[in-house]
């Protein structure tokens, strides 16, 4: 199953590229990411857990980054084991190219599961495949982006103690 989306992200092409090769920011943005350890050269070990409709499973495995080209594109593909669960594994090939107020974000993703998950059917397999690529990039858009004035208000701002912005830069170190 293929699926395909694009995001436009209010943030600067470099910001988002930083982003996307921080092991902070991509455990951030998986769905059920418990631990994510690595780095880019040699690959992160994660621990994902999930539910798939009936089937609630804690997947140890591997997420790489590869195809690299620097500021415009590349591969993420993981692969997880969930024990009597099954296994899953999937990637997305992901391009960025600079736009009037921000970075154009273009991914293609893929998703495979064996095992008891697979029993599940194709609908519920392709819809929770389908949430989980949208909700990995929908997180990672609103990592990187700064918000709209009207999205946090001055005593969002306070309670907060940092806005968006802040929370991200310290993230990435800058």
């Amino acid at each position: 199953m293929k699926l395909t989306d694009i995001r436009e992200i209010r943030a600067d092409p470099k910001v988002v590229w930083d982003a996307i090769l921080n092991p902070e920011v991509l455990k951030a943005c998986i769905p059920g990411c418990e631990s994510l350890t690595g780095s880019v050269a040699e690959g992160y070990e994660a621990v994902v857990r999930q539910k798939v409709g009936p089937v609630s499973a804690t997947f140890t495995g591997l997420v790489q980054l590869s195809d690299i080209v620097e500021g415009r594109s590349l591969k993420i593909s993981g692969e997880g084991k969930g024990g009597v669960a099954g296994f899953a594994k999937g990637g997305a090939d992901v391009s960025f190219e600079p736009m009037e107020g921000g970075t154009r974000l273009t991914y293609e993703a893929e998703a495979n599961v064996g095992g008891k998950i697979a029993q599940l059917g194709s609908r519920i397999i392709d819809s929770f495949a389908r949430k989980l690529a949208d909700e990995f990039f929908a997180r990672f858009q609103t990592a990187v982006e700064e918000p709209e004035p009207e999205e946090m208000s001055e005593e969002a701002v306070a309670d907060s103690g940092e806005t968006k912005k802040g929370w991200f830069k310290r993230l990435i170190g800058g």
